[in-house]
């Protein structure tokens, strides 16, 4: 069975950082393009960071390029989410997901995953 487990949120203050691992177990974890999206309180879940599957591309919501960093390491079956100069607004909880298509360089799209983990709640105090 497919499994995303993810860690490393918690409570930080404005401009802290944070990094997010989510590890990946039961599927060939370097075939699949990964992403990183997030739900803050009474919103819809959004995008905020993809990797390609051999991890060459990346791509990034408007709200958080320059300050976000993607990145996998496919030896650990590990996804990674370094979140610099956090703002109040970067509060939610953050979901990593694979997608459904091997070898495919990612998708901004939540329809376009099929595995989510549980998610880790990031807060960022004013």
């Amino acid at each position: 069975q497919v499994q995303l487990v993810e860690s490393g949120g918690g409570l930080v203050q404005t401009g802290g950082s944070l990094r997010l691992s989510c590890a990946a177990s039961g599927r060939s974890f370097s075939s699949y393009a990964m992403g990183w999206f997030r739900q803050p309180p009474g919103k819809e879940r959004e995008f905020v960071a993809a990797i390609s599957w051999s991890g060459s591309s990346t791509y990034y919501a408007d709200a958080v390029k320059g300050r976000f960093t993607i990145s996998r390491d496919n030896a650990k079956n590990t996804v990674y989410l370094q979140m610099n100069s956090l703002k109040p607004e970067d509060t939610a909880v953050y979901y990593c997901a694979s997608l459904k298509y091997t070898y495919y360089r990612s998708s901004t799209q939540t329809r376009d995953y099929d595995v989510w983990g549980r998610g880790t709640q990031v807060t960022v105090s004013s």
